[in-house]
């Protein structure tokens, strides 16, 4: 069998607090066969694009999470989002050459796919194949499910959306326009404000950081409340979102990149307003709804066609890039979808 070099992008150990693009090493002593071993009913790939995530951060150190299970350190770490060309398969569903995306993604040039069901084939190669690590991937799923089937959004209604910029954030807010509403972001530098304004077509957006009490800054921007809250941060702005909230109220709580850090994670004060204001509040992992992508793509493809969504991609080339690509991710650097090319197809 031919063997050929499979760098990868291990853990070191186990951190404390905010990471550093050290605790992250490429190994490149490890190799892999081309050829699957007889009896596998697996699939080879190679990596071409992988997607960097937030919650990524949260599987760099010990937790007790039932959902996101800690790296282990020495081996690869693991993403949510891949675009990878089929090498080898022993599985009648798939063959060489095939282009494929996958939700979850070991961080390393080839993988064997054990499960090849979590594999789906791309079918649409007239976009950047970058987007099914992306808006055409778990990213864009993201978005449509928590905007679509938990806030189901009516025209007229006021948006808001956290941590608007980034990759499921930009996707929302145009989503929101899509359906009539009116829509704000929040970001954290000025130049992704006037992205949100001049790209995406947000009606406002405001820097975060700038703010001193995030309470009167929604006041300021929803004189008639907040009908529709998207929350991918927590913490003081999913506090100061809910105090805003209209009657009927929906928040779809999609990530609280704000606590990923934190040893003792910030308490929500005014929880009684969802008994008051009847709101409804809910977390949701876009895996338990692989069943909705048929529908997603069915929406989005001539979304992305007509020109009527735009998607910013912050791309860096190199595996031997990615921890960097990461650090730039959590602390807010990157502008648009992180992702990384390990390969080009």
């Amino acid at each position: 069998m031919e063997k050929v070099r499979n760098q990868k992008v291990v853990l070191k150990d186990y951190i404390n607090g905010f990471p550093k693009e050290s605790d992250l090493l490429l190994e490149s002593s490890g190799t892999v066969d081309l050829k699957l071993p007889q009896g596998s009913n697996g699939v080879l790939v190679k990596n071409l694009y992988l997607s960097c995530d937030p919650c990524m951060l949260c599987q760099m150190g010990k937790t007790q999470s039932r959902y996101f299970q800690s790296y282990t350190p020495g081996s690869p770490i693991i993403g949510y989002g891949r675009v990878a060309r089929v090498v080898d398969s022993a599985n009648s569903n798939f063959k060489e050459g095939e282009l494929v995306w996958a939700g979850v993604a070991e961080w390393e040039e080839y993988s064997i796919i054990t499960a090849p069901e979590t594999l789906f084939k791309i079918q649409n190669t007239d976009v950047p194949l970058s987007y099914y690590a992306g808006i055409l991937g778990l990213t864009g799923l993201t978005a449509y499910v928590g905007f679509y089937e938990l806030c189901a959004p009516k025209k007229g209604e006021y948006v808001f959306v956290s941590a608007a910029s980034g990759a499921v954030g930009q996707l929302v807010g145009q989503f929101a326009k899509q359906s009539g509403c009116y829509v704000v972001g929040s970001a954290g530098t000025k130049e992704k404000i006037e992205l949100l304004k001049n790209k995406f077509g947000f009606d406002e957006a405001f820097n975060y950081k700038e703010e001193k009490d995030l309470d009167a800054t929604l006041q300021r921007y929803f004189p008639n409340g907040i009908d529709i809250y998207f929350d991918n941060v927590g913490g003081k702005m999913l506090e100061a979102a809910i105090f805003n909230m209209n009657l009927n109220g929906r928040i779809a709580c999609s990530g609280m990149v704000s606590q990923y850090s934190l040893e003792q994670g910030d308490g929500v004060r005014n929880l009684l307003c969802l008994v008051t204001k009847r709101l409804r509040m809910q977390g949701f992992i876009t895996g338990d709804h692989f069943d909705l992508y048929p529908k997603y793509i069915e929406m989005v493809i001539p979304l992305i066609q007509q020109g009527k969504i735009c998607y910013v991609e912050d791309i860096v080339e190199g595996l031997e890039s990615a921890p960097a690509a990461l650090m730039r991710l959590f602390s807010g650097r990157n502008v648009g979808k992180q992702v990384v090319v390990v390969a080009r197809a």
